[in-house]
């Protein structure tokens, strides 16, 4: 459940180490020779009958119990980790910035677009950017004054490492949401919110990963909610009055 760089620092070697050991054994990198951990793992049991993933064996019972360990567990987790410093320093710029583009890729970008639709309720200056050549032209017509506020579980695909460094260059602040506080991502980032849940290679968008980031982004949601109050209210009041007539 590493990234590359929990690896190599528990080893006191270089990323770069731990990478030729992988293809040394014959996998591609790192990611491939994780992903046949987790093939030859599948099916032993754990200490913890609750806390393993779903088996063919299960029954339905069993597996909402699971299910429901998992996302408690999340939270946990994630409020375990998670630095409230941060939490109200992200606040802060997100609360000064012109305007903040929420990305992602995958199943983060489905956070990234409910992070857009939350924070939409109170401020009118968050847009969700889905398509990854949108994401770069974004990126790329960023001002000092915006935020990329960017959601990874890994923190080391190509797609967060190539908008940030554009979103650099432009000089724009970059708030990125992570399960990996060392990884390329959060080290190329300036405020770093960590989330909780563990998640193997074969639970790859895991909804105990969905739901920790969801708690660390309600968690962001109401301290920058809090720091301007009556402006929060007053949204809700003209979404309120806005959307009435959509209601029956």
């Amino acid at each position: 459940r590493m990234s590359i760089s929990e690896l190599a620092s528990a080893c006191s070697v270089a990323d770069a180490t731990v990478s030729r050991f992988c293809r040394r054994l014959g996998y591609k990198g790192f990611p491939d020779f994780k992903i046949a951990i987790a093939n030859a793992s599948v099916g032993r049991l754990e200490g913890n009958p609750l806390s393993g993933e779903i088996t063919q064996e299960d029954d339905l019972e069993t597996i909402s119990l699971k299910l429901l360990n998992a996302s408690t567990t999340a939270m946990t987790q994630t409020r375990e980790v998670l630095s409230l410093e941060a939490v109200a320093e992200a606040a802060s710029v997100l609360r000064s910035s012109r305007n903040v583009y929420c990305m992602g890729q995958g199943g983060s970008m489905l956070i990234a677009r409910e992070a857009a639709h939350l924070f939409s309720t109170v401020s009118n200056k968050f847009w969700p950017v889905e398509d990854s050549h949108l994401q770069a032209v974004a990126a790329s017509t960023m001002e000092s004054s915006d935020v990329l506020f960017f959601f990874s579980y890994s923190g080391s695909t190509r797609d967060v490492l190539d908008m940030e460094a554009v979103a650099r260059e432009r000089g724009a602040k970059v708030v990125i949401v992570t399960r990996f506080p060392n990884s390329p991502g959060a080290q190329a980032a300036d405020y770093v919110l960590q989330c909780g849940a563990n998640e193997s290679p074969m639970q790859s968008g895991s909804i105990a990963a969905r739901i920790a980031q969801m708690y660390l982004l309600d968690v962001l949601f109401s301290e920058f909610s809090r720091t301007d109050m009556d402006r929060a209210l007053e949204y809700r009041r003209r979404i309120a009055e806005a959307l009435k007539s959509k209601h029956m």
